[in-house]
């Protein structure tokens, strides 16, 4: 069953009018695809750039500009009210060639939801995103606020989406009105570096900075001293791909 028949499967269960239960969708049998992956499993130099789209664009255009100059991949993660609010916005992230990923839709606490509310907002999300990004998101679902459990995450599963999390986050969405600057935010990527880290930083921010965006601002910078650093930058479709079809 695909992604399409699964989401009317549940949407019909969530409207009360029948008792089917969510289908699953192929998962690899490997432990590292039903945990949070906080880093992708390899011992190649690679690292992955993600952003996070929640709140505003501001940072959008810089962010897509740098990963075209420097020809470096990215994921990205809206939720589905970002999509519903700016899906010009989430076009020009897949029209670049990047992948897109679910945030969730509303950006809740999960660890407050049920399993009927976990799968509304992963199949709302999923539905927006589709629609705003005129493409196929990738089976990759990252928690609000980073706050997986065990629970939470086997829901997720079920729905056919792996849980990615990330290996440093750089925080520059806290803006320079809560102490963050450009070289924090690059301090916090390079710290962390390791073989499949995994990079979270986000395209606007919740310090009102009048679209100053540390984060856009910043990734000049992080790709080339990651690359300086014999690393290469990859985006994550291979870790999906794996975790749908088991290889």
């Amino acid at each position: 069953m695909n992604r399409i028949a699964r989401a009317l499967a549940i949407a019909v269960t969530l409207l009360g009018t029948a008792t089917a239960p969510a289908a699953s969708r192929p998962v690899a049998s490997g432990p590292d695809c039903h945990t949070a992956i906080r880093r992708i499993p390899t011992a190649d130099p690679v690292v992955a750039l993600t952003f996070n789209a929640a709140w505003d664009e501001g940072g959008l255009a810089a962010t897509l500009a740098t990963l075209r100059q420097r020809a470096a991949p990215a994921t990205f993660f809206p939720t589905g009210r970002f999509a519903e609010r700016h899906p010009a916005a989430v076009r020009a992230m897949a029209a670049a060639g990047h992948g897109l990923g679910s945030h969730s839709y509303s950006h809740p606490h999960f660890s407050t939801l049920g399993r009927l509310a976990i799968a509304k907002e992963v199949w709302r999300a999923d539905a927006a995103i589709r629609r705003a990004g005129r493409t196929e998101p990738l089976p990759l679902f990252r928690f609000p606020y980073s706050e997986t459990t065990p629970q939470a995450i086997a829901e997720v599963n079920t729905l056919g989406f792996t849980d990615v999390e990330f290996t440093t986050d750089t925080k520059g969405y806290l803006g320079t009105a809560r102490g963050m600057t450009v070289d924090k935010v690059i301090e916090r990527a390079l710290a962390a570096l390791t073989s499949g880290e995994i990079v979270q930083m986000h395209v606007g921010n919740t310090a009102g900075d009048g679209g100053h965006v540390l984060d856009a601002e910043a990734l000049p910078r992080i790709i080339d001293a990651v690359r300086a650093r014999g690393y290469r930058i990859v985006d994550l479709r291979t870790l999906a791909q794996r975790c749908t079809q088991g290889s």
